[in-house]
């Protein structure tokens, strides 16, 4: 599929995708016209480089974890225990901010009349 289509399917702009591309995270055929040629498996891709990205990760530690998703899951050897300790990391990075946004939005629920559901989990 050509860059336009993959765009519209993916939702992540044509800028967005040669960014991608550029850093090594998505490697399309190029045709003899010059074209990128996007397979399917593109789909899938861009959608895990999204959702890294708007965690925080950057584009360098992606590249690194791209390689190791199997169907959709993350498989890291043991050769990798310097993206397993970025990862908690980061992990532990997005815990916090859940916390601060679930607590600002118990404030606002307060402010605008909502009643407070607490999560058990």
């Amino acid at each position: 599929m050509k860059i336009g289509e993959l765009s519209r399917r993916t939702g992540a702009s044509i800028r967005a995708l040669r960014y991608y591309e550029e850093q090594g995270l998505l490697s399309p055929e190029r045709l003899p016209s010059g074209y990128r040629d996007y397979d399917e498996r593109s789909v899938a891709t861009v959608a895990r480089i999204r959702v890294l990205l708007s965690a925080g990760l950057n584009s360098t530690a992606i590249a690194e974890i791209l390689p190791n998703v199997v169907d959709d899951s993350v498989v890291l050897t043991g050769r990798c225990p310097e993206l397993r300790d970025g990862l908690a990391v980061e992990r532990a990075r997005i815990t916090e901010r859940i916390e601060a946004l679930v607590a600002a939005r118990a404030i606002l629920d307060s402010l605008i009349g909502r009643p407070l559901v607490i999560d058990p989990a």
